[in-house]
């Protein structure tokens, strides 16, 4: 029923990711809408767009979904604003947060400056391929080569991670309070057109016997 009659091609599904249908300008006012419009208090709503950009912040690709909703959880709020959150992060970005995080994340450690966004991205690609041929490995009954692996995990992986919770945090309570003014503004402008609505209806009834 609510299937496409047209099925995209893979292609169309990957342009689409990079650059919506329409433009990310109504994306984006999509989005707003569909936040705003959500059945829950204005507080429960913006507590799980912050939830959802802190999970966007981190390097668990995959897992955005899972800690975005377990964030909304642990902060009273709602768990699909969460997963409508983690689109903050988008291919716009996701270039600026992979780098402000690795960078932040190395000058913590104290690591001096970080990997740039391209070298980070080649990274993970690195890391995962050396993680399935050690994989492959084992069962082949051969030695595994871990070396690669713990080189990323301390000057990729770690830095990403400690610097991208802190930025998710940051960005979360800037997140929170930004859209928390606007969703009770949308919630109140939406109520107060539909109860005119229903007065003008009613006001139009003729008068019973």
């Amino acid at each position: 029923m609510f299937k496409r009659r047209t099925k995209r091609s893979w292609v169309r599904v990957a342009l689409e990711v990079v650059y919506p249908r329409g433009g990310w300008r109504r994306a984006a006012s999509y989005m707003g809408h569909r936040l705003s419009r959500l059945p829950d208090t204005p507080r429960r709503i913006a507590r799980g767009i912050a939830a959802g950009m802190f999970a966007s912040c981190t390097p668990l690709f995959g897992l955005h979904f899972v800690i975005a909703a377990l964030g909304a959880r642990l902060l009273g709020g709602n768990i699909l604003a969460a997963l409508l959150g983690t689109f903050l992060g988008n291919p716009l970005t996701f270039p600026l947060i992979v780098e402000t995080s690795v960078q932040l994340g190395s000058w913590m450690l104290g690591l001096g400056g970080g990997l740039h966004f391209p070298q980070v991205m080649a990274a993970f690609g690195y890391a995962w391929a050396e993680l399935w041929t050690n994989l492959y490995a084992l069962v082949a009954g051969e030695a595994p080569n871990w070396l690669r692996l713990r080189l990323f995990f301390n000057r990729v992986f770690l830095p990403y991670l400690l610097g991208g919770m802190v930025l998710g945090v940051v960005s979360g309570v800037g997140v929170y309070f930004a859209s928390l003014p606007l969703i009770r503004a949308y919630q109140t402008r939406r109520h107060n057109r539909l109860r005119a609505r229903f007065e003008a209806s009613r006001a139009a009834r003729p008068p019973r016997d």
